[in-house]
């Protein structure tokens, strides 16, 4: 990030969840607290290397909580902290406008310096 965004509100929040499936873990985890094996089913495209990657990355965010349960055998549950929570307001809004298409009321996109812009 270039020294004049760092300061960028939205620049924060993209570096926050960019990565392919950072919003798709956010968005299935603000349903409901999974475990490992039940996230990855709700996201079948996604390898269980990525999902544990991107998971570490989102819980070294703050994002993401990790519990581990001393049982036999171990349950690890992972939820959103209360700052992923807060994005959930923003990522379903990102989700509705994805699902529109990303077009202005008369189905038009308009396009700046190589950017979408709604």
């Amino acid at each position: 990030m270039n020294p004049t965004m760092e300061n960028c509100g939205f620049a924060v929040a993209l570096k926050a969840i960019e990565g392919k499936w950072k919003v798709d873990i956010l968005c299935e985890l603000g349903k409901a607290s999974r475990r490992f094996g039940r996230l990855r089913q709700s996201i079948p495209a996604i390898s269980e290397k990525m999902l544990a990657q991107q998971l570490r990355e989102l819980e070294a965010d703050g994002l993401v909580d990790r519990t581990v349960y001393s049982s036999l055998p171990a349950k690890v549950v992972y939820s959103l902290t209360e700052r992923g929570a807060a994005l959930k307001v923003a990522a379903a809004a990102l989700c509705r406008w994805g699902e529109e298409g990303g077009r202005h009321n008369d189905g038009s996109s308009a396009v700046v310096d190589d950017a979408v812009v709604a």
